[in-house]
């Protein structure tokens, strides 16, 4: 089982959990082999308001990475950008087909 981990840190208030898990879906269909975890997360309800970020932890020997921040980013991501961000980390020899071609175009 690949050792690779996403973690998906929504916030409960704004009740994006609905969002986080077709991300987390989305991930997981794509990343079958790749991906070894995708959890969700509930922000701390006082501390984040508002908080949507995406994390990767490409091996348990590597730091978390945040390929994407709701507030850093400027709202959710389109879903091939943020394959394309976690591909690269996780498998980046890996073919995304479409999404690849349309990133190019």
């Amino acid at each position: 089982m690949p050792d690779s981990r996403v973690v998906i840190t929504y916030c409960v208030r704004c009740r994006w959990l609905l969002r986080a898990q077709w991300y987390a879906g989305e991930l997981l269909q794509t990343f079958e082999s790749e991906v070894g975890e995708v959890a969700l997360r509930p922000a701390a309800k006082d501390l984040e308001a508002g908080v949507f970020r995406v994390q990767v932890q490409a091996s348990d020997d590597d730091a978390p990475v945040t390929v994407w921040n709701r507030k850093r980013d400027g709202g959710f991501p389109d879903i091939a950008e943020l394959k394309r961000r976690v591909r690269d980390l996780v498998a980046p020899e890996m073919s995304l087909g479409h999404a690849d071609r349309a990133a190019e175009a």
